[in-house]
């Protein structure tokens, strides 16, 4: 068994509603500006949130697992777009994130239709370690189509 790690980290300054960071990768590969307000606001652009990440490296995370089972299929695609849709709730409690949505679409494909790709989306989010992570404290959802 081999394992591997991943870092991020984010410097603040200021209070929680006042203040601001920036979210930098360990690989140098993007460093994003965080601001607690953006974070629940409907008007959030320009400035991301630990939710939006979330969704970001859900899409990724299931994208490739999508195109791997369907590469051992023997099935061919020219292209595939997942859109990941994170929902957070804000309450007396404090903020919790309720579900995410997967929607992936899959373009030119050959050697499967589209019902049985629709199965193999929603098997797909199993073998996602995304989705693994956050199974049972979130709902998770796959929405599968063809063009």
């Amino acid at each position: 068994m081999s394992f591997f790690t991943r870092r991020a980290t984010v410097n603040w300054k200021g209070n929680l509603l006042e203040g601001a960071g920036e979210a930098k990768a360990g690989s140098g590969a993007f460093s994003l500006p965080v601001k607690f307000p953006k974070r629940i606001s409907a008007e959030a652009e320009g400035e991301t949130s630990p939710e939006e990440l979330i969704a970001a490296a859900h899409a990724t995370c299931y994208q490739m697992v999508v195109a791997n089972v369907l590469t051992k299929s023997n099935a061919s695609f020219q292209g595939s777009s997942v859109t990941c849709t994170v929902v957070g709730e804000k309450s007396d409690a404090g903020l919790k994130i309720v579900s995410s949505e997967l929607a992936v679409t899959v373009q030119g494909l050959t050697g499967m239709d589209a019902a049985t790709f629709a199965k193999t989306a929603a098997d797909a989010e199993g073998k996602c370690p995304v989705s693994n992570a956050m199974r049972g404290n979130v709902a998770i959802t796959v929405k599968a189509s063809v063009k």
